[in-house]
């Protein structure tokens, strides 16, 4: 067993992938002061915005980097479902995300609130509708992956969830906070390291 090293400028991350392979049974829908908003062919920078608001803490930065030309052919793509989660005072809080372009599959691709939100069962509500949406007649797996950046819990609830573990791999990337994509404050829970 061996240890790889990290540049100081890179972070890695273990990431799982998970999947379902049948629809789970139909549940109630639990309360929520929250509802979904549909962005057909959602405006790019109104979609960065929300990205970035709701990605920043996880050092989520690959849509923020993608030209305009690739990000519009996906979210413009009819495959694409993009919801923005929204409060009562219709402030987005959240993102939820759904690729249906490979047939007879889902992608969750992502599912996402606020930190300010998290820890009071308003996942569960978004699953919910995730899985409603998901579930087409024609799905017959719906994945979804995960990483060590995420939120601690992340990968126990969507165990809890119904999804399966299938496949595990490490990813490393230039450290988004040293180049300036990302705030140097984002995702405390993963120091930046000095730079030699």
């Amino acid at each position: 067993m061996g240890l790889i090293p990290v540049r100081p400028d890179e972070v890695a991350t273990i990431v799982t992938s998970l999947e379902m392979r049948a629809r789970p049974p139909l549940r109630p829908l639990p309360d929520a002061p929250l509802r979904l908003v549909h962005w057909r062919e959602p405006d790019l920078a109104t979609y960065r915005a929300l990205f970035r608001r709701v990605g920043e803490p996880w050092l989520w930065f690959s849509r923020l980097v993608m030209d305009d030309d690739r990000l519009r052919a996906i979210l413009h793509d009819p495959g694409i479902s993009v919801y923005a989660v929204v409060d009562p005072r219709g402030i987005e809080v959240g993102m939820l995300e759904l690729d249906h372009r490979r047939a007879g599959e889902c992608e969750l691709s992502y599912f996402v609130l606020v930190p300010e939100l998290v820890g009071r069962g308003l996942g569960r509500w978004l699953m919910a509708q995730a899985l409603t949406l998901a579930w087409r007649k024609d799905v017959e797996r719906l994945w979804v992956h995960t990483c060590t950046l995420d939120h601690p819990r992340a990968l126990g609830f969507y165990r809890k969830s119904g999804f399966v573990p299938f496949k595990r791999t490490v990813e490393t990337f230039a450290d988004p906070r040293a180049s300036g994509i990302l705030s140097p404050d984002a995702a405390p829970h993963y120091p930046r390291l000095p730079l030699a």
